[in-house]
């Protein structure tokens, strides 16, 4: 289930609200003009590719491509396994988004399954939206934010882009993505 916290962006961040109710979740995100969305989860096989990840969800796919007009659609996963660089691998590819930036194109995503946290920035503070399977995040461009895969990815999310160079990130070297509650912390209290 989806899950909220919005916190304060000062030195010391406060907790201002933790939900996991879906009306509250959507009402709080339109307010900073994030749409929120669910899908059927389909039966989709462990160790799916690309193709047949899409395949599955093509009358879905299509119906936001014809929507928002989506030039680019892909899926990206990352799963735990036994090769002996897992852990190596995990760590760069968590690294790489865990710094607040900005992108020129919306930032839309759809979670097969597994899970990971949007931290959204806007306005003095950062709503960290916990998605799972059947979550569609759709932020938009120019919002800053960062996301959190943790520190043992396991995400199959099929993503959409205007533009067909895909992920393009401009960091804002602000830290305060440094100061807010991690993925695992977040996941380690709903528990």
């Amino acid at each position: 289930m989806t899950y909220l916290n919005v916190y304060t962006d000062s030195d010391s961040p406060e907790t201002l609200r933790s939900t996991e109710d879906p009306a509250e979740i959507a009402a709080a995100l339109k307010e900073i003009g994030v749409v929120l969305r669910h899908w059927d989860v389909h039966d989709v096989p462990a160790g799916a590719g690309q193709d047949e990840i899409l395949e599955a969800y093509r009358d879905e796919v299509a119906r936001v491509v014809a929507e928002e007009g989506y030039t680019f659609v892909d899926v990206a996963q990352l799963h735990p396994d036994d090769s002996a660089d897992w852990a190596e691998r995990a760590a760069a590819a968590r690294q790489k988004f865990l710094n607040e930036h900005t992108h020129d194109d919306d930032e839309v995503r759809f979670f097969v399954s597994g899970s990971g946290i949007f931290y959204l920035h806007v306005d003095g503070k950062v709503h960290a939206v916990l998605c799972e399977p059947g979550d569609l995040l759709s932020v938009p461009a120019n919002t800053t934010h960062w996301f959190d895969m943790g520190t043992n990815p396991d995400f199959t999310a099929i993503r959409f882009f205007h533009d067909d160079d895909g992920w393009v990130g401009a960091f804002t070297g602000n830290p305060v993505s440094s100061r807010i509650p991690d993925f695992d912390t977040i996941v380690a209290g709903r528990r």
